[in-house]
């Protein structure tokens, strides 16, 4: 995951207030004055905005951003617009970062009493709930949603997909991004649905089907932001202390299990590098000969998986060819009053940087190989993936399966095999509206063509509503059954 969810946490302290409606006051001469302050940042130093849109196309899409903001209108419908139009860039990193927004966004926008009351993932478009918070003892794991206040949840989906970030054409991860998963403060379902499916009330009117059961109703209150954090306090508390953020389980005499939930180690006190360490010196005294790392659910952070490669093998590990590229040499003045980041050697990051074309400069290779790291794991390495592997998880993958150094199990990752756009970032302020938008700087490009997808697992395993029923990790159940 970019590194601006880590970063900005430790900047906004999020109240609990709701207020009782949201503003609706954004004159459309303001918004469009943001308008033109985003095109010109994006136009000038996105590394990805032409990856998948022509020159044409995008002049398009900003014309049509500007006609949508080009009236009076509420902060809901301006931030709607914004995510919108940088969904369609096929980027995974820009967005309006729920994180980074000031903090009177966060809670108009993200702080609401209007939280549907269970966990739940997209099957087949299918809703099923994988945890129940609500009143009613029915919603258990397994139960397929119909309708959501007299809405089919396919045409809810449908409606929200255009909004949700990811790579390319990677859909997989568009969908994976808009289920609820108690995996963090704030969830993209949680913020988008709202705000497209106004709650009326505080009321959910539910339409169901029993994992092998019959249909029924229900009418469930909704719940508020703390209510919906409240079970995963301790894990988010967790990220910004000295606590472990993943554990090693030995399963057998000669398996053990490494889930890593998170890679985001930006705030966090504990020594993951030593933490890392510690886990191969403990697989060697245990003689374990078959290692699991689970991934899953992790978009990524830091870059935990170099120091975990670096286990793994006894020379250096080459990457594969990607150029990476930049927009700018220096910042234009005009910019600099509404760019923030955390590191101001951004703003000239492209100084020294070679020319490739009228659109590029092309940055020196940082960090082109792996270097071995002692003690070493010589045993058989399964890693378990899935769509929210999209960033330092994706590249973590990317090399464990281009290097054959594991087995992929799961389902198809995030990212894209024509690369991504992350690396270093700008926080763009819009000066009228106050909404903030991610700006990835530095575009990875492989020096051949690729196709416009993910990483397809070497055994592929998803779930099911069977096995969200019956509480069972399919994946995980592969990945101990191999030789």
């Amino acid at each position: 995951m970019n590194q601006v969810l880590a970063l900005l946490a430790c900047l906004f302290a999020f109240s609990a207030a709701t207020p009782a409606s949201l503003p609706t006051d954004l004159r459309g001469a303001d918004l469009v004055a943001d308008e033109a302050i985003l095109q010109e940042a994006y136009a000038t130093l996105h590394p990805g905005l032409y990856r998948y849109n022509t020159v044409a196309e995008m002049a398009a899409r900003f014309m049509a951003l500007r006609a949508t903001l080009n009236h009076d209108q509420g902060l809901g419908d301006a931030f709607l617009a914004f995510t919108r139009f940088t969904a369609s860039l096929e980027c995974g990193h820009s967005y309006p970062n729920f994180y980074n927004q000031p903090a009177d966004i966060a809670r108009a926008l993200f702080q609401r009493e209007d939280r549907v009351p269970f966990y739940f993932r997209w099957i087949d478009r299918q809703m099923v709930v994988t945890k129940n918070l609500s009143t009613d003892e029915r919603l258990t794991p397994g139960t397929q949603i119909l309708t959501l206040n007299g809405v089919p949840v396919a045409s809810i989906l449908d409606a929200l997909l255009p909004l949700a970030r990811a790579d390319g054409s990677n859909t997989a991860k568009r969908v994976d991004e808009l289920g609820v998963l108690g995996s963090d403060r704030y969830e993209a379902f949680d913020i988008y649905y709202p705000l497209v499916f106004p709650l009326r009330g505080a009321i959910y009117h539910i339409e169901a089907k029993a994992y092998r059961g019959a249909s029924f109703a229900s009418d469930v209150p909704a719940l508020t932001y703390e209510e919906r954090i409240a079970p995963i306090e301790a894990s988010l508390h967790a990220a910004t202390g000295d606590m472990p953020l993943w554990t090693l389980q030995v399963l057998d005499a000669k398996t053990a299990y490494l889930k890593m939930p998170t890679w985001e180690t930006y705030n966090s006190k504990w020594d993951w590098k030593a933490n890392i360490d510690a886990v191969f010196s403990e697989l060697r005294v245990r003689a374990i000969k078959h290692l699991i790392i689970d991934i899953r659910g992790n978009e990524g952070g830091t870059e935990v998986g170099d120091a975990i490669l670096a286990h793994l093998t006894q020379a250096p590990l080459k990457r594969a060819a990607f150029s990476r590229l930049i927009r700018y040499q220096s910042v234009p003045d005009t910019l600099r009053p509404y760019l923030d980041t955390w590191d101001p050697s951004f703003f000239t990051l492209g100084v020294g940087a070679t020319r490739v074309d009228a659109r590029y400069f092309r940055l020196p290779d940082d960090a082109n190989a792996v270097l071995p790291d002692a003690p070493y794991f010589d045993g058989s390495v399964a890693v378990l993936v899935d769509a929210a592997d999209s960033s330092a998880t994706f590249q973590f993958a990317y090399d464990i399966q281009r290097n054959h150094l594991g087995t992929l199990i799961g389902s198809p990752t995030g990212g894209n095999l024509r690369g991504i756009n992350g690396g270093a970032f700008f926080f763009v302020r819009l000066p009228h509206s106050h909404i903030e938008v991610d700006l990835p700087l530095i575009g990875t490009f492989p020096d051949q063509a690729a196709p416009d997808r993910g990483l397809e697992p070497d055994i592929r395993v998803d779930q099911t509503i069977e096995s969200i029923a019956r509480g069972q990790d399919l994946a995980l159940r592969a990945a101990t059954a191999l030789p």
